[in-house]
């Protein structure tokens, strides 16, 4: 699956709410020292950017890694190729949000309105003063025009 078209440098959109779409892997991985290592290592040598990271442990052992990858099928194709086939491939949402009060539930609610659930939040970074966010969402074309 390739990539979905990324805005060229220094034309990300700040305004809030306003995201571009990015490609989510999801791993999952063994619960012992060492496999976030190995899986960063693996995608650092095919020249993969991890634009995104969450791990989460779930019931019964082990964790499922999320990470916004760029590029997405050469990351898809590196961990076929190590035996690490991805548990999920999906589009997110990649917004900027300001970093006061609130900000976040006004957002919410927009998605909640429209009815679009939410799957999976996560932090990206921050960018001039504002929070970037990671956004797995039920309906993503109906998130991306609010």
């Amino acid at each position: 699956m390739p990539a979905p078209e990324r805005p060229a440098p220094g034309e990300d959109r700040d305004d809030e709410g306003v995201g571009q779409v990015l490609t989510e892997v999801v791993v999952k991985l063994e619960d012992r020292p060492g496999t976030l290592a190995t899986l960063g290592e693996l995608l650092g040598g095919n020249g993969v950017d991890i634009r995104a990271v969450a791990v989460l442990a779930v019931p019964g052992g082990g964790a499922l890694a999320h990470l916004v990858v760029e590029p997405a099928d050469v990351a898809v194709r590196a961990l076929r190729e190590a035996g690490m086939a991805p548990e999920r491939v999906r589009e997110v949402l990649v917004v900027t949000l300001e970093d006061e009060p609130g900000a976040l539930g006004r957002y919410c609610r927009r998605l909640a309105d429209a009815g679009v659930n939410l799957e999976a939040v996560y932090l990206a970074g921050e960018k001039n003063g504002s929070k970037q966010l990671v956004l797995a969402v039920s309906d993503l074309d109906t998130a991306r025009r609010l």
